[in-house]
């Protein structure tokens, strides 16, 4: 009788997966350890600095950009813009969460009852995974919710183009363009991914950068909805980071108060856990 028929086996398979999930939380939230470094690298001043330059830019972006770039979209010639609508639903957050959510959940259902070297081999991939789907997550429903409090018009929904039409707290999708939902996925993958695998880094500029130009092209958004976007989901994964590493899950703050990776299982202990596993 396999696991799938034998109900005392899923049983006792969902109480490991709940258990270990609830230990996972427990962990996450668990207070810093040993000496943090100063918790954030940044004093309020510089913060305020940089969120007022922010803003700045944003205004300037607004008035004199916004919508001469979307009248310049709309004049591209059709392949283009065939093309980048095809593409730009890969930045949506469910094409990374649900098969980072699924594997988080395989592994915390796995059996108890296995050697020393396989059960650390699977927690460090445990926490990798957990920190990816953190990473991308947090972002992605800080904006959703954001975005809708906001209330900024989309670029086809009043004509001419009016890039300072807001309703806040409006609810409506065709009114939640600030900041670009997309783009803030697409930077935070870019983030989390590139932290743990640096080599991977200019094939996910290719993608976060393919995905945020398509939000301007099909006129979903405007290019200051983009570059916001494009900072949320970056600073939020480097935040979210920053969380782990304060705990020691998967990064540490070194002494020079900066973020560094610990060394995770090779791909060959991996292949080989993965194996006993099958076996």
């Amino acid at each position: 009788m396999t696991a799938a028929s034998d109900p005392h086996a899923a049983q006792s398979a969902l109480r490991r997966c709940a258990n270990n999930i609830e230990t996972a939380f427990i962990v996450l939230a668990r207070p810093v350890r040993g000496r943090a470094h100063g918790q954030w690298p940044y004093t309020g001043q510089q913060i305020g600095m940089a969120v007022g330059a922010g803003l700045v830019a944003f205004l300037f972006g607004m008035v004199v950009f916004d919508a001469a770039i979307i009248r310049a979209a709309g004049h591209l010639p059709h392949p283009i813009v065939w093309f980048f609508d095809q593409i730009t639903d890969f930045g949506k957050s469910g094409w990374f969460l649900w098969p980072l959510g699924l594997l988080f959940i395989a592994i915390a259902a796995l059996p108890a009852a296995l050697p020393r070297i396989p059960q650390l081999v699977l927690a460090a991939i445990m926490v990798r995974v957990g920190y990816l789907f953190v990473a991308i997550g947090a972002p992605s429903l800080f904006v959703t919710i954001v975005k809708r409090m906001i209330g900024r018009a989309r670029p086809l929904v009043i004509v001419p183009t009016d890039p300072s039409a807001f309703s806040p707290f409006i609810w409506r999708a065709d009114y939640a363009s600030l900041p670009s939902g997309h783009t803030a996925t697409a930077f935070a993958v870019l983030v989390a991914f590139g932290t743990l695998w640096p080599r991977s880094r200019p094939v996910l500029w290719v993608y976060a950068l393919s995905i945020a130009a398509s939000r301007v092209v099909i006129a979903a958004h405007y290019p200051t909805d983009v570059l916001t976007g494009a900072i949320v989901g970056a600073v939020g994964a480097l935040m979210v980071r920053r969380w782990f590493a304060l705990r020691r899950l998967a990064f540490y703050v070194a002494p020079d108060g900066m973020v560094r990776t610990w060394p995770g299982p090779s791909l060959t202990r991996i292949k080989s856990v993965a194996r006993g596993l099958l076996s």
